[in-house]
């Protein structure tokens, strides 16, 4: 496929790798960390590339949340240890009864390499399944490549409040911000050096990305990350509207627009879309709609609700918007919005909603009817403090 002059191109870190292999493998045994987004521009798969590159010795894959090649639909629906069809190779699952590769899994690895498609909020499960195969790498001495990918939804912004220790879980490892700004070879250094993981790490860069580039600006493939992650819009809309997954609302899941689609059975579309309207935040128009999801949350139940459309998206802040938009339904419908029952992403003693939000304290903040500004204002010192620590590891 012939790079699109029009775009930045964009040399991705496992396309640097398979150009030379030989230099940082030699003939090592490889295990892959990669799913259905793990593709070079060609739209090949890199296990298929890895397995038929005559200097790689590839011997394991790894399977994330949803399985390498996109096969689980669901949150929270775990995808079993397998072989693969196309090379043979064992599957091993980490989003399974154990989220951290095992020695056993390692027997025939020397180096693990990830390289998986982030997509610019914290509360994302990859990144941290990255976390803990450096951390397995660490205890039982393997090498860790992590191959760069862009932040598609650009790596200059960051919004929203860190996360709190008491709320680590799997969508939530370290203290930082909810959109974070940083490529995910960024935060393998972060999380190594900072968050002392302390593996033998090396992050192979990309070529021609720009930080204030979205994924459209730049000719790198996009394959849908996981199954509710079809497009740049709704990973533009997702730091924010995550947090209805820790609501009964639904979240759009089962619909052409997860995320996108925000609504309940008893909300009144045109008052909701009236009130959002009304707070003014750029960027953003809350169009009112009915919608039926075909499965989970109301699954062929109508929903009334909103369809958020981005008009500006380099004025839109998806966090506080998620957040006022959480925020509006609770003031508006207090007889029947409820918070997310446990569990959660393997939590079970504790409101989904602050695990997902990486506090308690903005749960408070909502049930204590805290302005919109307010709630807002109590990240200002947080994000000064992360803005001057993700300095040091940015690469771009």
């Amino acid at each position: 496929m012939k790079p699109n002059i029009n775009k930045n191109h964009v040399k991705l870190g496992v396309e640097r790798l398979l150009e030379e292999p030989r230099a940082r493998l030699q003939s090592a045994r490889v295990g892959l960390i990669c799913n259905q987004a793990s593709v070079e521009h060609n739209l090949q798969h890199v296990a298929d590339l890895f397995y038929e590159h005559p200097q790689v010795k590839l011997t394991t894959l790894f399977g994330p949340q949803h399985g390498i090649r996109g096969d689980a639909q669901d949150n929270m629906i775990e995808t079993g240890h397998s072989v693969d069809r196309e090379t043979g190779l064992p599957i091993h699952s980490l989003y399974s009864e154990t989220r951290e590769p095992t020695e056993s899994m390692l027997k025939d690895v020397d180096v693990l390499i990830f390289d998986m498609q982030d997509i610019g909020c914290r509360i994302y499960t990859f990144a941290y399944t990255m976390a803990n195969c450096m951390r397995s790498a660490k205890n039982f001495g393997k090498k860790v490549i992590v191959c760069d990918r862009p932040n598609p939804i650009t790596g200059i912004r960051v919004e929203g409040n860190l996360l709190q220790a008491e709320q680590a879980s799997f969508v939530g490892q370290f203290p930082i911000p909810t959109r974070h700004g940083m490529t995910i070879g960024e935060l393998a250094q972060m999380f190594n050096q900072q968050f002392g993981i302390d593996c033998d790490l090396e992050v192979l860069e990309m070529d021609g990305w720009a930080r204030d580039c979205w994924h459209d600006e730049t000719d790198a493939p996009w394959v849908m990350p996981s199954p509710n992650m079809p497009t740049l819009d709704t990973a533009t809309v997702f730091p924010g509207a995550v947090h209805f997954e820790g609501t009964q609302l639904s979240e759009g899941r089962g619909t052409t627009k997860p995320f996108e689609l925000i609504g309940a059975p008893y909300i009144a579309a045109e008052d909701y879309a009236r009130e959002l309207n009304g707070i003014g935040f750029k960027g953003a128009f809350f169009r009112s709609c009915i919608f039926t999801p075909t499965f989970q949350k109301h699954a062929a139940q109508r929903c009334g609700g909103v369809q958020i459309h981005v008009t500006d998206r380099e004025t839109f802040e998806p966090v506080i918007v998620g957040v006022a938009m959480v925020k509006v339904a609770f003031d508006m419908y207090p007889d029947d919005f409820r918070w997310k029952d446990p569990p959660y992403e393997y939590v079970y003693d504790r409101n989904p909603f602050d695990v997902i939000a990486g506090t308690s304290k903005l749960r408070r903040a909502i049930e204590q009817g805290r302005a919109i500004d307010a709630i807002e204002d109590s990240w200002k010192d947080g994000l000064v403090e992360f803005r001057e620590l993700r300095e040091r590891y940015l690469l771009y």
